[in-house]
C-alpha cells in the first residue's frame, strides 16, 4: 500500500476525532469561508465551496456554522481575512512534502512550519522545489468490504472516472479534478456512495523510507496537519505497512 494512500486514511480517521473535539471544525469553517471568498457563496457555481460544505456536513457540522462561513467569505458578516500559501520542502529520506495553508499571517506560519521541519529531521525548501514531483487530482474512497470489486469499477469508469485501484480496505477512484463532483453524484445514484471526497495532490512516484526516518516522518506529518493554519499535507513517502498501521491507530 503506497504511504500517500494510507496516509490519507489515517487524515480522515483523525479528522472524526478531531470533529468530536471541535479542532477538525475550525479548519473546515476557514476552508468554506476562503472557498466562499475566492468563487462567491453559491455552491452551485463553486465546486471548491460544493466540496468543502459537503465534508463540513459529513463531519455532521451544524448547518448554521456552514452558513455563518459562507457570509464571513462572501462580506456579508465580518470575519478573518485569510491569505493562501504552498510551502515545499523535503523529510527524513528525502520524502517531498506539500503543505497548503490558509492564514491571518504568513510570517507566523511559515515560522512554524520551518520550526516543525527543522526539529523533525527535514527542512523547508523552496517554491516548485518538490511540486514537480505531484499532480493534482480528484479521489473518491469507496468502501471496499461493501462492494464488489469489478461492480464498482464499471460504475467508476461509467460515471466518468479515470482509474480505480484497490488499497486494503478501500476502492480510491481518480478523477479529472473537475469531473470529481459529477463522478460522485454519479457513483450515488448507482448506490455507491463515497466514504470521503478530496482534491489532492497525488505524487507520480514514492520515495521507500523505513525505521527511524519513518518514525521522524510519520511525527513531522502529524505536527504539520496539527497546526490550525495548515489545510492540507500532501507528501510522496512509502512506509511498511506494520509502521502505517501503527500511526493510524
Amino acid at each position: 500500500m503506497s504511504g500517500h494512500s494510507k496516509w490519507s486514511q489515517i487524515k480522515r480517521k483523525k479528522a472524526t476525532l478531531d470533529a468530536k473535539r471541535g479542532a477538525k471544525f475550525t479548519k473546515l469553517i476557514r476552508e468554506i469561508t476562503v472557498a466562499a471568498r475566492a468563487g462567491g457563496g453559491d455552491p452551485d457555481g463553486n465546486s471548491r465551496l460544493r466540496l468543502a460544505i459537503e465534508t463540513a456536513k459529513g463531519q455532521n457540522m451544524p448547518q448554521d456554522n456552514i452558513e455563518r462561513a459562507i457570509k464571513k467569505g462572501t462580506g456579508e458578516l465580518e470575519g478573518v481575512h485569510y491569505e493562501e500559501a504552498v510551502y515545499e520542502g523535503y523529510g527524513p529520506g528525502g520524502v517531498a512534502i506539500m503543505i497548503e495553508v490558509a492564514s491571518d499571517n504568513l510570517t507566523r506560519t511559515v515560522a512554524e512550519i520551518r520550526h516543525a521541519f527543522a526539529k523533525h529531521g527535514g527542512n523547508l525548501g523552496a517554491p516548485n522545489s518538490v511540486a514537480w514531483m505531484f499532480e493534482r487530482r480528484g479521489q473518491l474512497y469507496l468502501d471496499a468490504t461493501k462492494h464488489d470489486e469489478d461492480t464498482a469499477l464499471e460504475a467508476a469508469l461509467e460515471a466518468g472516472a479515470e482509474d480505480m485501484v484497490k488499497e486494503g480496505d478501500q476502492y480510491i477512484v481518480s478523477t479529472d479534478p473537475a469531473s470529481l463532483h459529477s463522478v460522485r453524484d454519479i457513483l450515488v445514484a448507482a448506490g455507491l456512495t463515497p466514504q470521503g471526497a478530496e482534491l489532492e495532490m497525488v505524487p507520480k512516484s514514492t520515495q521507500q523510507v523505513s525505521g527511524k526516518g519513518a518514525e521522524k516522518l510519520l511525527k513531522l506529518l502529524a505536527v504539520l496537519d496539527e497546526n490550525d493554519d495548515v489545510s492540507n499535507v500532501f507528501s510522496n513517502f512509502d512506509i511498511d505497512a506494520e509502521t502505517l498501521a501503527a500511526a493510524g491507530e
